[in-house]
């Protein structure tokens, strides 16, 4: 897979508790399981530029809302890269796949928390990413 998909997502109701669906095997965008983890971004925040070599992310906003802007450079070069925009969160449940090889930067955009869960296919490793400053693509965040 070297697209980057956006998966609608289910949301069971519940009164004790809503269930909401993450990933299966089965779903496009499964590459395998390496380790799940969740981040969140503060309100206005941004946390970003980065690009990982090998891991595929499996983006999932289940509180909160947060823009994720990806970058894509494989086929381009670093000053025209190809841009795309996502909101997912609460408001639009949603699954974001980004393949390797694609930097991704996350701003919150709720005021409450904005909690972010990655479904990786590998292991973190520091050594398979690569950080960029927030300035070093042109996107306006507002």
């Amino acid at each position: 897979m070297d697209q980057i998909l956006l998966t609608k997502l289910s949301r069971v109701y519940n009164p004790k508790g809503n269930i909401l669906h993450g990933i299966k095997k089965s779903d496009n965008g499964f590459v395998t399981f390496g380790e799940a983890y969740f981040s969140t971004v503060k309100y206005k925040e941004i946390k970003g530029w980065k690009m990982h070599k090998l891991m595929t992310l499996n983006l999932i906003v289940p509180n909160g809302n947060i823009n994720i802007v990806t970058m894509d450079c494989r086929r381009t070069n670093l000053t025209e890269p190809n841009v795309m925009s996502f909101q997912i969160g609460e408001s639009n449940y949603m699954r974001l796949t980004i393949p390797p090889n694609i930097y991704v930067a996350f701003q919150g955009i709720s005021k409450e928390t904005n909690l972010l869960l990655n479904i990786a296919d590998i292991e973190h490793d520091p050594n398979e990413a690569v950080n960029l400053p927030i300035d070093s693509f042109s996107y306006d965040w507002e």
